[in-house]
């Protein structure tokens, strides 16, 4: 009997440390597992920005405020040409911004030849970047989803809000209703500028006035677009959008009309009536239009985004509103790039 006891413990001893020997690991392994697995199962948010010669420095503010007021797992795409490549990276790499995840992308201008016509009004709305918004798909591949920014914004609230934007099903795009925010009305009459397709259609081309859009229809400002690559890809956006580019030279449809939207107008028909729209204060607009006209800055501070689109920037002289731009503005380590202020 006592050696059949002496057995029994001798067994019980064994299994208890056999249990711990081999119970150590495969805890250690589960407890890396569950630390890994939310990292690899965060979204990522792809950002398109274009940084263009001589407006480096509203790529890099764009960029600085977006990342400072996110704890989302963004990825910039930097969209240049083959020329200003090179400035760009070394800005971002020798900044604070060489802590994000960002690829530089070199946009191809002959994509271009014989899609543009000629606009001397404002030569500035004819450079190649102006169009990489058409071309997404092709720039940007494995993402379903993706954010398109001007580089004349900075970001205020959590470009998450943004990149959660329900897109309706059929809806390649997401944009805002230029009519969608009565605390822009007043600014839009004191600079008398149009927001509606009869600011940037001629309506005397029959081209025009067969696509059946009311002229007093509010327009959309494609400077901040959420899109949805596999729609986009199905409608064939881009070829429509090329379809009307060549029409323009042909028959001069939109460039010299009130609102010089050589990039605006042909999205203005191709998403006529199909897409959806972002939260007005997502895309608060105007200031650049008037070095004289503001808002308020009760409303400013409300506000998730900013866009100087216009003539008057924020990096130039004159323009309204340049502190809440200089709060993400990091230096040009080159020097090339350069504030132009009053005492400058």
């Amino acid at each position: 009997v006592n050696q059949i006891l002496l057995l029994l413990l001798v067994l019980t001893v064994c299994a208890i440390l056999y249990n711990k020997v081999h119970q150590v690991p495969l805890a250690l392994r589960n407890e890396t597992v569950d630390l890994e697995s939310p990292e690899e199962m965060e979204e990522e948010i792809p950002v398109v920005i274009c940084a263009a010669a001589g407006r480096m420095g509203a790529a890099v503010a764009a960029i600085s405020s977006i990342y400072s007021n996110t704890e989302a797992n963004v990825l910039f795409y930097i969209i240049g040409l083959k020329t200003t490549i090179p400035h760009i990276r070394k800005w971002i790499e020798n900044s604070k911004l060489k802590e994000i995840k960002f690829k530089v992308v070199e946009f191809n201008p002959m994509v271009l030849k014989g899609k543009i016509r000629q606009d001397a009004s404002r030569p500035e709305l004819l450079q190649p970047l102006n169009f990489v918004r058409f071309y997404l798909p092709l720039l940007i591949q494995k993402h379903e989803k993706v954010i398109y920014l001007d580089d004349d914004v900075i970001v205020q609230g959590d470009i998450q809000e943004l990149y959660d934007t329900k897109l309706a099903p059929g809806h390649a795009a997401a944009f805002s209703d230029d009519c969608d925010l009565p605390s822009t009305h007043e600014m839009v009459r004191s600079v008398g500028m149009q927001n509606t397709y009869m600011g940037f259609l001629d309506y005397r081309k029959q081209a025009i006035r067969d696509l059946g859009i009311s002229p007093s229809t509010c327009s959309f400002n494609p400077g901040v677009i959420v899109a949805n690559m596999t729609e986009w890809k199905h409608q064939r956006i881009t070829k429509q959008l090329e379809k009307w580019m060549q029409r323009n030279v042909e028959e001069n449809l939109y460039s010299s009309t009130l609102g010089g939207g050589v990039a605006t107008s042909p999205m203005l028909i191709v998403f006529h009536g199909k897409y959806s729209s972002i939260n007005p204060m997502w895309h608060i607009r105007h200031l650049g239009w008037s070095p004289d006209a503001r808002y308020s800055e009760q409303f400013l501070q409300e506000a998730k985004l900013l866009h100087w689109n216009g003539r008057y920037k924020p990096w130039d002289y004159p323009s309204v509103h340049t502190d809440l731009w200089e709060n993400w503005f990091i230096p040009d380590p080159s020097g090339k790039f350069k504030l132009t202020r009053p005492d400058s």
